[in-house]
């Protein structure tokens, strides 16, 4: 299937390309990459937030080559596209299309085919450490994808509360690298299909009182895959049109699902609720609090169990700051999932106990992770990490603090800092026998010539010491150059 979407996105990109006027905008990145191994193997702010396009090996590098043609969102209707080749040497693949779409907007509807790297809503994706459920660090999934992507003003409202939302539907493109990179002493699927959706609202108006308000939800559902078991057991999930539907609505299965299926929601279904309360008093600063809930089927959906995991952020963007211009600070707690006791009920004894949640795992699909990788936020270690080779998040139930930095002294040095430390007790079904820890810096350094227009050298350091993943440093060098094919806008 994703063969046939890749297929699709180049029919309709080919007469856009063709008929593209000189004064189209067409931009275009070069980068070339190389990982210096340094103690262990590739440390984690080096390795994760790069939507995949890392390794877990302490050497290897990529040269990367893309082209953009970039949305005009002034204009009633506009059309995007984009292409995006990663060739590279200790990667998880020699050769992969990162990107390859579509899109189009009218007035404020959006649709997009293909795979696009997209930021998760409410996080700041430089120096926060992702959204929990979209965080930029897994390689994205080619799917059609339709909405409202930007808010949309409510008419009548005179600007004073706006919309936007979501409907997707995708395929997972890893089954050749979990194939050779499993161990088949677990299970594993292959197959999967992809559902993801999205509603959020705001409230205020910036350019006539700075205070705005922002909530919403998101969810996705992972179904239809093929799971092989170690004893040689093979289940196939149906994906007839009334499972799509009920990727939609959340539902139970029916006979041709697993019991456990049948009792709870057919497929993997996670989400996330979302909470951003801004303050605006200026063009050039603002501050932003928020926070993040997030949940697994339906027992912290909505308010039958309380509140007590989350991701708390702030976030201050400084005026007329060279040396700070936008800090973060955030605070993941996911050690409660609803509590310690899961039981669901029977006949017998007709009492539903919805705890032991299992953020991010699920007992058929290879959990809320593409390509080894973890989809949702970076600090619920991937699988990739796993030795011996298991996808499955081995360490769900943890606290961390983070902090993140960045400013530009010069027009031509900027830099960026990252911090975080976590204790992690593993999960409620295989705890850790000892608590682990890990505390993981990055500290970058942007450099650009001033003789040399639209290129650009990024040295990276970054370390790991604890248990959790041991200690690694290591150094990352990166040259890009960036540009016009055609008229500059």
């Amino acid at each position: 299937m994703h063969k046939l979407l890749f297929c699709f996105v180049a029919i309709l990109l080919m007469p856009t390309i063709i008929k593209a006027e000189w004064n189209d905008s067409i931009r275009y990145k070069g980068e070339i990459a190389v990982e210096i191994p340094m103690s262990g193997h590739t440390p984690f702010w080096l390795m994760n937030g790069k939507y995949g396009v890392s390794s877990i090996k302490g050497s290897h590098g990529y040269m990367r080559l893309s082209a953009f043609k970039d949305m005009d969102t002034s204009k009633r209707f506009t059309w995007g596209a984009g292409a995006d080749v990663v060739v590279g040497y200790g990667m998880q693949s020699p050769v992969y299309l990162q990107q390859l779409y579509a899109e189009v907007k009218y007035r404020c509807l959006n649709l997009m085919v293909g795979a696009k790297e997209m930021e998760g809503f409410l996080s700041n994706p430089e120096l926060a450490t992702g959204n929990l459920l979209f965080a930029n660090n897994a390689h994205p999934i080619p799917q059609v994808k339709a909405g409202i992507f930007d808010f949309a003003d409510v008419w009548f409202t005179n600007g004073w509360f706006a919309v936007k939302g979501y409907l997707s539907f995708g395929k997972y493109t890893d089954n050749r690298w979990i194939s050779n990179w499993i161990d088949k002493n677990y299970k594993y699927t292959l197959g999967t299909l992809y559902h993801s959706k999205a509603l959020f609202i705001r409230g205020g108006n910036a350019k006539k009182f700075p205070l705005e308000f922002e909530m919403g939800i998101e969810m996705a559902t992972q179904f239809g895959g093929t799971t092989y078991y170690p004893d040689g057991t093979v289940v196939v999930m149906p994906r007839k049109f009334k499972n799509w539907i009920k990727a939609v609505i959340p539902m139970g299965g029916d006979e041709n699902t697993p019991a456990g299926e049948q009792s709870n929601v057919e497929g993997n279904f996670l989400g996330s609720w979302n909470f951003a309360l801004s303050w605006k008093p200026q063009a050039d600063w603002n501050v932003k609090l928020y926070y993040q809930h997030m949940f697994e089927d339906h027992s912290m959906l909505w308010i039958q169990y309380p509140w007590k995991d989350g991701l708390w952020g702030i976030e201050a963007k400084l005026p007329k700051n060279r040396w700070v211009s936008e800090i973060v600070y955030e605070f993941l707690y996911s050690k409660d999932q609803a509590g310690s006791v899961y039981y669901d009920h029977t006949p017998e004894i007709n009492e539903q106990v919805s705890g032991r949640d299992n953020y991010f795992n699920h007992g058929i699909n290879n959990g809320w992770q593409n390509w080894g990788m973890g989809i949702g936020n970076p600090l619920f270690i991937s699988p990739v990490y796993n030795s011996p080779h298991r996808l499955a998040f081995l360490g769900n139930r943890l606290w961390a603090h983070h902090l993140g930095f960045k400013g530009t002294p010069s027009r031509y040095v900027g830099y960026r800092i990252l911090a975080t430390y976590q204790k992690n007790w593993g999960t409620y079904a295989e705890p850790f026998p000892n608590v682990k820890s890990s505390f993981n810096l990055l500290g970058e350094l942007n450099l650009k010539v001033p003789s040399l227009p639209g290129w650009q050298a990024d040295i990276s350091f970054g370390m790991d010491a604890g248990s959790l993943i041991g200690n690694n440093y290591g150094l990352q060098v990166k040259i890009s150059k960036t540009g016009w094919l055609f008229g500059k806008k």
